[in-house]
């Protein structure tokens, strides 16, 4: 059917929503073609879209949808009775989604665990393999704007699930008629029927006991004064309760501390991105804490800013990586604790810095695809062989983090605890991170590194991007600017372990540019969005040297995918 047929049928059957409703008959016809086009499509991310009528739309209709097809495949994979574990965080319907959700599941025959309050993501990770779940789902959009919102699905080893699962689980939605062919049931009555349950404070209380273990120095008692912002979303309760029962001195920013789907002062909310510090930032000049903190609405990654000379400087995800990576060797070496066979996990867009400091401490880095799933993959392939307590660190460039092996994906309740533990390590000896990773970068080269993401327009934009990296992948190029290239990389087949990288990569539309001068440029499409983001590391000996060289490297890399 086309798009006015399919707004035909929804305006009569989406009556059990007035909001939806009044929104379908307030369509013009572009909106209807925007709202009617594609699907949302189940992804390895599950789905991901802006909230409204339509099923190109975040809506109970899609929800209950993409949970008619979940319930399928787990009834169908699973050989005892499935059951599964849902979190919610702050965004607009969250809480809605995440109901109705369960009671899809619930009229499947489906036990479902959920949270009576928003939680972390990294929390429902937890709750997975601890209550024996066969999935998980977390209602989010992760750091993307107000309007949107998302159905993130886990797997039974508390990782997002595999492309596989994705693409079977995509298979019998895409024969599911969203309104005829949806079981569900009142949420009262599954609830009375103990096949809704609520998972109780003593799960939450272990997820906390779990993160508080992984401090490397749970006695240090050194003053710190941190600000810190939950940009309005789920990482308050958590973050607040682990900081202050260190022993931090907390400020929590006002505006931004209380649940808010809308993020009135941040309308991005990415700790990746300056912008979303800035409330944070006014605040930090005025009180003058040594760290200023921010979460993202499902407070799984962890923005971090540190006074400098007087000022505030925010870190990359790439600087507080190798920091963590640093400090956590450091320290376990100190205490005797570093493991004989430690591995760290890094994605393949991550600073190379950390290939010598994992050196010096005699530490292997399993490098892995982009996507924090593929690190949680290799603390569960440790786990199979026995060598689960080898795995020490795992971080990516885009402020995710993780210590320990008590979830699959990256934590920021567990990172804002080690981030502020490493603070006060270097505190007692006079130095902020700013000194540390300075002496960081005079030992081992002054890594810069940099993400640009070209963007292509709708509706011809997925075509643009897949072309761009076909003609690349095609005709590389013999010289990027004035860089040299001296070996393509190409992803599309995978790759084999070897012995600088003990993970075997599977097949991505991925290509790396190695160039001299010790640069290199790695091209991808955004799995999410018509964008193709390119990734820019260099290395010098200086710091003002590497920056020229970084710029120039990614002014080239813009015009080379301009000219594709």
């Amino acid at each position: 059917m086309i798009p006015i047929e399919i707004w035909e049928r929804w305006k009569q059957h989406a009556g059990e929503s007035s909001e939806l409703l009044q929104e379908l008959a307030a369509m013009q016809v572009s909106e209807i073609e925007a709202a009617f086009g594609e699907p949302l499509l189940f992804g390895t991310g599950g789905l991901r879209g802006i909230l409204g009528a339509g099923t190109a739309r975040m809506n109970i209709f899609t929800v209950r949808k993409a949970s008619q097809g979940l319930a399928g495949y787990l009834l169908n994979n699973c050989k005892r009775k499935p059951s599964v574990a849902i979190a919610y965080d702050s965004r607009i319907n969250s809480e809605c989604f995440a109901r109705e959700a369960a009671c899809v599941f619930a009229a499947n025959g489906i036990t479902t665990h959920l949270y009576p309050l928003l939680m972390p993501t990294p929390a429902l990770s937890f709750a997975v393999r601890r209550l024996g779940c066969d999935a998980g789902i977390c209602i989010t959009a992760s750091h993307n704007p107000a309007k949107y919102n998302g159905y993130k699905v886990y797997g039974s080893d508390g990782c997002q699930i595999t492309p596989e699962a994705a693409c079977a689980v995509q298979e019998r939605i895409d024969h599911i008629d969203c309104f005829d062919d949806v079981i569900t049931m009142a949420f009262e009555k599954a609830a009375e029927m103990g096949d809704i349950k609520w998972i109780s404070d003593t799960i939450t209380e272990e997820y906390l006991a779990a993160v508080r273990a992984l401090r490397v120095e749970p006695d240090i008692d050194i003053p710190l004064h941190v600000v810190y912002t939950p940009l309005n979303g789920a990482g308050l309760t958590c973050v607040q309760r682990v900081l202050l029962e260190s022993g931090v001195r907390l400020d929590i920013v006002p505006e931004q501390g209380f649940p808010d789907g809308n993020f009135p002062t941040c309308p991005y909310p990415n700790p990746e991105e300056t912008e979303a510090l800035e409330v944070g930032l006014a605040l930090s000049r005025k009180l003058q804490p040594d760290l200023l903190l921010a979460t993202d609405p499902d407070c799984d990654r962890v923005g971090v800013a540190v006074r400098c000379a007087g000022e505030y400087r925010p870190l990359s995800g790439n600087e507080v990586g190798i920091l963590l990576l640093d400090y956590i060797c450091r320290s376990k070496c100190t205490a005797n604790s570093l493991p004989k066979a430690a591995a760290v996990v890094k994605t393949i867009v991550t600073t190379d810095m950390a290939f010598p400091i994992a050196r010096k401490y005699g530490v292997t880095v399993h490098q892995v695809l982009t996507g924090f799933k593929y690190i949680g993959e290799q603390i569960g392939l440790l786990e199979k062989q026995g060598k689960e307590d080898a795995y020490i660190f795992g971080f990516e460039e885009s402020c995710g983090y993780l210590s320990g092996t008590h979830v699959r994906d990256k934590d920021a309740v567990n990172a804002a605890l080690l981030i502020c533990d490493m603070a006060r390590h270097y505190k007692k000896d006079g130095k902020n991170l700013c000194d540390m990773l300075e002496e960081l970068c005079v030992e081992y080269g002054y890594y810069r590194n940099a993400l640009d993401s070209i963007s292509l327009d709708f509706p011809e934009g997925k075509a643009r991007m897949e072309k761009a990296i076909s003609m690349l992948r095609k005709s590389p190029p013999s010289v990027i600017g004035k860089f040299g290239v001296l070996k393509v990389v190409d992803y599309e087949k995978g790759m084999p372990a070897t012995p600088e990288n003990p993970c075997c990569l599977p097949p991505s539309n991925v290509l790396e540019l190695q160039l001299e001068g010790d640069a290199k440029l790695i091209v991808r499409p955004s799995g999410t969005e018509p964008k193709v983001k390119l990734y820019s590391f260099v290395r010098e000996t200086n710091a003002e040297t590497a920056e020229q060289k970084l710029m120039e490297l990614r002014t080239s890399g813009v015009e080379l995918l301009g000219r594709t």
